[in-house]
């Protein structure tokens, strides 16, 4: 019972910390009615459609920065994203990535395999021929950081995909734990009203009934949390 209040205790001040950053993040106080109680409150958000393109992540923060860059050296963006952006689909209906987005990493070390199929005129180096140098440089920076924000961005999203087609079997089986768990305490009470056991056989299904529960709560985080790594990930979304 302690250990329990303890856990009440703590879980009470996580909830005021998050609603103080909602509050910092919001500029203003939230109506109570739009916070969210329970995982059934929060159990309306969209999962993602099957088949999502690639080109979505062209929409993410640090993949815009990287392509306002190149074209402020003069850069032709459709020839660099045809030259180093993957069209691919990303398969979000089972959660695992497709055989195309996985090509993309050399197994062990996962890295990066995927190279520009063809050379294509990308920048346009301009008239002044004394600065030529040094703006060649820059745009051959540019052009790496455009790379790397690529690359980075499919292995994020590579990483939440590989999360999700195993979150969903994770809380089927927490929630078959749950019931069993559950079932138990009650056969226990059950057995301890007839007089067959004691009490003690009593407490120690609560209790393992309440660890079940706890081990819920998380996945079910898991999952959402995971949900809105995926939306961040392809740049807020799939359409």
């Amino acid at each position: 019972m302690d250990s329990a209040r303890v856990d009440v205790a703590r879980f009470t001040t996580q909830v005021a910390q998050d609603e103080n950053l909602l509050t910092l993040v919001v500029g203003a106080q939230l109506p109570a009615e739009l916070l969210p109680y329970g995982f059934n409150a929060v159990g309306a958000l969209r999962e993602l459609p099957p088949g999502v393109p690639s080109e979505v992540l062209q929409r993410r923060p640090d993949i815009m920065q990287a392509e306002h860059q190149l074209m402020s050296a003069n850069a032709n963006i459709g020839a660099a994203r045809a030259a180093f952006f993957p069209r691919i689909t990303l398969n979000t209906s089972t959660g695992t990535s497709s055989d195309q987005l996985t090509g993309l990493f050399s197994p062990g070390s996962l890295a990066w395999g995927f190279a520009p199929q063809f050379t294509l005129p990308i920048f346009d180096y301009g008239r002044n021929r004394a600065g030529l140098t040094v703006a060649e440089r820059d745009r051959d920076i540019f052009l790496a950081q455009y790379e790397k924000a690529i690359q980075v961005a499919f292995r994020e999203v590579a990483d939440a995909l590989a999360q999700n087609g195993t979150v969903a079997e994770q809380l089927e089986a927490q929630r078959s734990l749950t019931h069993a768990t559950s079932e138990s305490y009650r056969l226990s009470q059950v057995r301890y009203n007839s007089g067959v056991t004691s009490y003690l056989n009593v407490l120690d299904s609560q209790r393992s009934l309440y660890s079940a529960q706890q081990g819920l709560i998380s996945v079910n985080l898991t999952r959402l949390s995971n949900l809105v790594t995926l939306y961040k990930v392809l740049g807020g979304g799939s359409e």
